[in-house]
C-alpha cells in the first residue's frame, strides 16, 4: 500500500486554529484505541489511544479524549489490548542485497561443509549455464571441523556456473574455480591493499577471498539489471512491513539502488522510509551540491556517507591493538579506505565542510580508535558543532575511547543479534579480556553515548525482536550462554525500544519527526502479538507484528490466526 505524504507542521497547526474558531476538531483518517501505546516520549509514555490526520500523529491519550477526533469517516482499529509501540527504525541495512538473499540459495543455517556443498549443488540445478551463483551468507563456526570451505569442495558439484557466496558477515567471500579464472587469480595475484587472497601450503588461492580481495572477483560479475534490483526493493520492503520495520537506514547503497527507490517513491509504493548512505568515495558528487546531510523528504532521503577502517571479527581481519589470540601474527588489516590514511582524511574533511554526516564501520578496538582520532582532527579543524558522527558495529572497543565516544558526540551505531551469534566463538579468538568490552551496550549508556540498533541485514534477520531479545539477555545462539554473555551489558526492554525507535531516528537526524508517538510526528507504528513489556525477556524472539502503519496508511495485516 502506498505511504501517503505527509502534511507539515505548519499544516497541523492551521487545522489546529481552525478546530478552535469552530469549537470542534476536525475529523482524524485514523483511530487506533483500546491499545496498550508505549509512546517512548517521557511526556506522556503511556496513552491508550492515537490518532493519524494527514500522514501525522494528531493526538494521543485515553480513549474518551481521542474520541472527540472521530468523525463519519475516521477509520476505527480496535487493539483489542494489544501492545503499541512506535515503528522500528533499523539504523543498518544492505537493503537491495537483503532482498535479494531472500530469493538465493540459503546457507547460513547449513551445519556442515557437505550440506553446504549440497545446497549449492541443488540451487546451480535450477540455473541456466554460466549464470552465476550468488549471496549465502554461509557460516562456517557452525561446522565441525569449523575450516573455510574450498573451491575444490564447490566445483565438484557446479561444473557449468561460477560460484561467488559470501560468509554471512559480508566480509569474506568463497568461490569455485570457473570463477576464480574469470577473474584472472591465480598463484601470482598478490593481495591488493586491504584485502587478503586465502591460499594453501602450495601458495594457490583455496577460493577464499576476504574484504578488498572481494572486489577482484566482484568487477567481474554482471551488475543486476533494474528489474532484477526492483525485484530485490520490492521483496524487502514486503519483508520489513511483516517485521514493523517502518524505517530503514541503507549503507553503503548504489546509485542504481536509490534510483530504484526514487522510482517507487514517485509510483507511491515506496512503504518504508530511507536513509541512504553511499560509499564516501562518491562524495564528490554530494559535496559539490552542498546539499547538506539529510537531504529529502520523509520517504527517502540521502546526506551521510558510509566508509570502512575494518573488516570484521569473523573473517579476522579486524583491526586490532593486539593480535588475535588464536592467530598471534595477525592483528586483522585496516581497509582499502584507510590506505593511505591521507585518502580517508581528505574525504572525511571534505565531507565535513559541507555538512555530510560520517557512518563509519569500525570493528577492532584499533580500527575504531583510528576513527575516533580522525573525528578528533576533523573537530579541531572545523569547529565543535552538532554532526552525529557514528562508528557502525562499534563492537571490540578499547577501555581508553569509551570516554572520547561520549566527549565527540560519536553514535554507536549497534547490532545486537552479533552479539548473541559472535559470543558462541569470539573468546577464543580474541580472549576473555577484550571480549569484555564487546557490545558493551550498557557501558556506552553509562558514558552518555548514543544507541541506533540496526540488524545490518542480511548479515542478521530483519527482525527487531530477535534484536530486543539480544539486547536483554545476550543470550548466545547455542544455549550455552542462558544468562547472558558478559550479563552486565544488558538493556531493559524500555531501553532497547528506545535505541531502535528514538535512538535509530536521532542517528538520521529524524529524532524531531519520528521515532516517539508524539502529536505532531509521522504516525508509524507497528501492533504487537505480545506485550514486550510485560513477557519474560526470554520470550521476545517469539513477538511478531500483527500490524504495521507508515503515515497513518496500514502497510502489513498479519495473516488471520497468527494473531
Amino acid at each position: 500500500m502506498p505511504v501517503r505524504p505527509s502534511r507539515s507542521l505548519v499544516g497541523l497547526l492551521l487545522l489546529a486554529v481552525a478546530a478552535a474558531a469552530t469549537g470542534a476538531p476536525p475529523a482524524a483518517d485514523l483511530i487506533v484505541r483500546h491499545a496498550r501505546i508505549w509512546t517512548v516520549d517521557p511526556a506522556q509514555p503511556e496513552a491508550e489511544s492515537v490518532a493519524v490526520l494527514n500522514g501525522r500523529i494528531t493526538a494521543v491519550g485515553t480513549d474518551a479524549a481521542v474520541d472527540a477526533w472521530r468523525g463519519a469517516k475516521t477509520q476505527l482499529v480496535d487493539a483489542h489490548g494489544k501492545r503499541l509501540v512506535p515503528g522500528f527504525n533499523d539504523a543498518h541495512v544492505h537493503f537491495e542485497d537483503g532482498g535479494s538473499s531472500l530469493a538465493a540459495v540459503q546457507l547460513n543455517d547449513a551445519s556442515s561443509v557437505t550440506e553446504f556443498v549440497r545446497r549449492i549443488g541443488a540451487y546451480a540445478a535450477t540455473l541456466p549455464n554460466g549464470e552465476w551463483v550468488r549471496s549465502g551468507n554461509w557460516d562456517e563456526t557452525k561446522w565441525t571441523p569449523a575450516e573455510l570451505p574450498t573451491r575444490q569442495q564447490l566445483d565438484a558439484v557446479t561444473r557449468n556456473n561460477p560460484v561467488s557466496v559470501w560468509r554471512y558477515d559480508g566480509h569474506m567471500i568463497v568461490v569455485n574455480s570457473q570463477a576464480l579464472a574469470l577473474a584472472g587469480i591465480t598463484a601470482a595475484t598478490p593481495d591488493p591493499p586491504g584485502g587478503v587472497i586465502v591460499r594453501d601450503a602450495r601458495g594457490e588461492p583455496t577460493g577464499a577471498l576476504k574484504d578488498a580481495a572481494t572486489d577482484l572477483l566482484e568487477r567481474v560479475i554482471p551488475p543486476p539489471t533494474h528489474a532484477q534490483r526492483r525485484k530485490a526493493v520490492e521483496r524487502a520492503l514486503a519483508e520489513a512491513a511483516s517485521r514493523g520495520v517502518t524505517s530503514v537506514q541503507d549503507m553503503a547503497v548504489a546509485d542504481g539502488t536509490i534510483g530504484v527507490y526514487a522510482e517507487l517513491l514517485r509510483e507511491g509504493k515506496l512503504t518504508v522510509r530511507i536513509y541512504a548512505a553511499p560509499p564516501i568515495a562518491e562524495v564528490e558528487d554530494e559535496a559539490h551540491l552542498e546539499i547538506g546531510r539529510a537531504f529529502g523528504s520523509a520517504e527517502l532521503r540521502i546526506g551521510a556517507f558510509k566508509t570502512f577502517a575494518d573488516g570484521s571479527l569473523g573473517s579476522r581481519t579486524a583491526y586490532f591493538f593486539e593480535p588475535f589470540t588464536d592467530q598471534p601474527t595477525n592483528r586483522g588489516i585496516l581497509s582499502q579506505d584507510m590506505l593511505p590514511p591521507e585518502k580517508i582524511r581528505a574525504w572525511m574533511m571534505r565531507a565535513d565542510e559541507t555538512g555530510l554526516q560520517l557512518c563509519t564501520h569500525a570493528i577492532g578496538d584499533a580500527g575504531i580508535s583510528a576513527i575516533l582520532d580522525l573525528y578528533q582532527e576533523i573537530d579541531a579543524a572545523h569547529g565543535h558543532r552538532d554532526r552525529r558522527w557514528r562508528i557502525e558495529h562499534a563492537q571490540h572497543m578499547a577501555a581508553k575511547d569509551f570516554d572520547r565516544f561520549g566527549e565527540l558526540g560519536v553514535i554507536a551505531s549497534v547490532q545486537p543479534y552479533h552479539a548473541i551469534d559472535d559470543g558462541r566463538w569470539a573468546e577464543a579468538r580474541i580472549g576473555h579480556d577484550r571480549s569484555s568490552r564487546t557490545y558493551a551496550f550498557r557501558t556506552f549508556l553509562n558514558h552518555k553515548v548514543r544507541l541506533a540498533f540496526g540488524t545490518d541485514w542480511p548479515v542478521a534477520p530483519l527482525n527487531p525482536f530477535l534484536t530486543l531479545y539480544a539486547a536483554t539477555t545476550r543470550a548466545t545462539l547455542d544455549g550455552r550462554l542462558p544468562g547472558g554473555w558478559f550479563p552486565e551489558e544488558k538493556l531493559t526492554v524500555a531501553e532497547a525500544i528506545e535505541a531502535h525507535t528514538m535512538g535509530s531516528a536521532y542517528a538520521e537526524f529524524q529524532d524531531t519527526v519520528k521515532g516517539s508517538i508524539t502529536p505532531g510526528k509521522l504516525a508509524d507504528f507497528v501492533l504487537l502479538s505480545e506485550d514486550v513489556l510485560s513477557i519474560p525477556v526470554t520470550q521476545l524472539r517469539n513477538v511478531h507484528a500483527l500490524g504495521t502503519w507508515v503515515g497513518g496508511v496500514q502497510v502489513y495485516q498479519a495473516p488471520t490466526g497468527t494473531h
